[in-house]
């Protein structure tokens, strides 16, 4: 855990910094940010995260749009859509392009855990 690397990607200060404490109160100490889907794939370039926790709706250039770019600069990089945006056809596109798992807002600490979970468990195979 403590290695992980993380880059929460949101527009909304509030919610990178409510989702950037959650991680650390889970023990991830190594988290980044970007406010869009641009400033998200030069981080991502730049840093090879093992995770990016992805908004949808952001100025710039959405999640849904970002989701194939960060995994072309970074591809062993996982994503996890968190938004606020809970249509089925969404979720099966952000799943079909590449995001790992989904989890909608408001999130809780055990929704972030258990994606997180999910995600080391996908690195034992």
């Amino acid at each position: 855990m403590v290695n992980t690397k993380i880059l929460v990607v949101d527009d909304a200060f509030f919610m990178r910094t409510l989702l950037g404490n959650t991680l650390k109160d889970l023990g991830y100490d190594n988290v980044e940010f970007a406010e869009d889907g641009m400033e998200a794939i030069e981080k991502a370039k730049k840093n090879q995260p093992d995770v990016v926790t992805l908004d949808i709706s952001m100025p710039e250039m959405d999640g849904l749009k970002a989701i194939e770019e960060i995994l072309q600069v970074s591809n062993k990089s996982k994503i996890i859509m968190v938004s606020a945006i809970t249509s089925q056809k969404v979720i099966s596109q952000a799943i079909d392009l590449g995001a790992i798992d989904y989890i909608p807002k408001p999130f809780s600490k055990k929704d972030i855990s258990k994606s997180l979970e999910r995600y080391f468990k996908s690195q034992e195979v």
